[in-house]
């Protein structure tokens, strides 16, 4: 396992707001005072920045050129400058030069539209298994790898290379990679209850031998501690498949669901004895440990092609905050233009997190759920209307960033 790590660095003025004062907004202002004696608040936000490429290396090409969306993405992260941030879909390159060149040009430059330089002191990554060659016929199409999306459909989880739709974690505070977690390796039969993907018939999809050997990540799923100012904050990061792009067999669906139930397996008591991570150590997290779930989870709770059910058990575990979802103001606007797929939607359109086209319409797919015992502050999707400022940068890709502010 690859990790990068820069030396801390002396951050800027602190960020307070009033304690008692609970604020949704959709432009990600940041809070301007605190009462006394209760600990700042932490923005913690999510984001997937479709920073990614077919070919090998392609991101490093990208990242060194004029790349119109690393500059969007840089931009909204400067205007909303979260303290902890995972991206998804940000190619995984081992020796960690993605991640820096993207920290050095654009993070640390202003943006047309961004704000201020923004710096991230620590870092994390980690290998995932989109891209990675399985050796089996994952797709039942005859033959295993081939050329393009064939090739991708026999990797541990469909990509065109090693690493591509990778994640990276960026932090003001230090990250301990002595005690990450990572269950990319994780098997996907272990999981009990496990949704085997099946002919409509009944038959299973897999052959006995193939199933054995699934792994249940698409990309990993991720247990990293971060040091914040007010304790330590488990970061629970993933980016399970689309529950798309597959056939009558619904294996991604499948996949999907059990990805996002991973998280609900791992907050629930019990000794789960069959959830070993990559270092072979077994069991969910502590009971007493302070949690935020981060990523692209590929799962409106409503609308979209999904199992529904794994999200919502998710959103209403008895360790999961409740609170007002994050909205914007833009995601409502968008929904009443494109319509499309739109107009049959059930869910809240302000809170949805990306626009997929007509056909698929907006969604919530990304999220931040903070763990019971974080006090929320405020929330939001920064997504603004089309006359609003910096409305110009949020089309660098297809999601829009969410944030959190919480008290420890």
């Amino acid at each position: 396992m690859s990790r990068t790590f820069l030396v801390p660095l002396l951050a800027g003025a602190a960020v307070v707001l009033l304690a008692a004062c609970v604020r949704v907004n959709t432009h990600g202002e940041r809070p301007v005072a605190t009462r006394a004696g209760t600990t700042a608040p932490v923005r913690i936000a999510t984001y997937n920045t479709s920073l990614n490429s077919d070919e090998p290396g392609g991101l490093l090409a990208r990242l060194q050129g004029d790349d119109a969306g690393a500059q969007k993405v840089a931009a909204v992260l400067q205007q909303v400058r979260p303290d902890i941030v995972l991206l998804n879909e940000f190619d995984y390159v081992a020796d960690g030069s993605a991640a820096e060149l993207f920290q050095q040009r654009w993070l640390e430059r202003a943006q047309p539209g961004g704000g201020e330089p923004l710096r991230y002191p620590y870092r994390y990554i980690a290998p995932v298994n989109t891209g990675v060659p399985s050796g089996l016929d994952l797709d039942d199409n005859g033959s295993v790898g081939g050329d393009g999306r064939d090739r991708g459909n026999d990797a541990w989880g469909y990509g065109l290379h090693p690493g591509q739709y990778g994640m990276l974690l960026l932090s003001r505070w230090p990250i301990d990679a002595a005690t990450a977690r990572s269950f990319q390796l994780l098997k996907w039969n272990a999981m009990p209850d496990a949704r085997r993907p099946r002919h409509p018939d009944g038959r299973p999809f897999h052959s006995d031998a193939v199933w054995s050997q699934l792994r249940l990540s698409s990309k990993s799923h991720w247990d990293v501690q971060v040091h914040a100012p007010g304790g330590v904050i488990h970061v629970l990061a993933s980016h399970p498949t689309p529950p798309a792009f597959d056939g009558p067999e619904k294996r991604n669906v499948a996949r999907n669901h059990d990805e996002i139930r991973f998280w609900t397996e791992y907050l629930s008591p019990g000794t789960r004895d069959w959830m070993c991570d990559d270092a072979g150590r077994c069991g969910g997290l502590d009971a007493d440990a302070r949690f935020v779930i981060l990523g692209d989870l590929n799962n409106d709770p409503v609308d979209g092609a999904g199992d529904h059910t794994a999200i919502v058990e998710l959103l209403e575990h008895p360790r999961v905050l409740r609170m007002a979802t994050p909205r914007s103001e833009g995601a409502i606007e968008a929904a009443e233009q494109d319509g499309g797929a739109n107009a049959q939607h059930r869910g809240a359109a302000a809170h949805d997190t990306g626009s997929f086209g007509p056909r698929v319409g907006n969604l919530r797919l990304d999220y931040v759920l903070p763990s019971v015992g974080h006090a929320l502050v405020g929330s939001g999707v920064f997504w603004p209307r089309s006359d609003a400022p910096h409305a110009d940068i949020v089309d660098g890709t297809d999601h829009r960033l969410v944030w959190v502010d919480v008290t420890q």
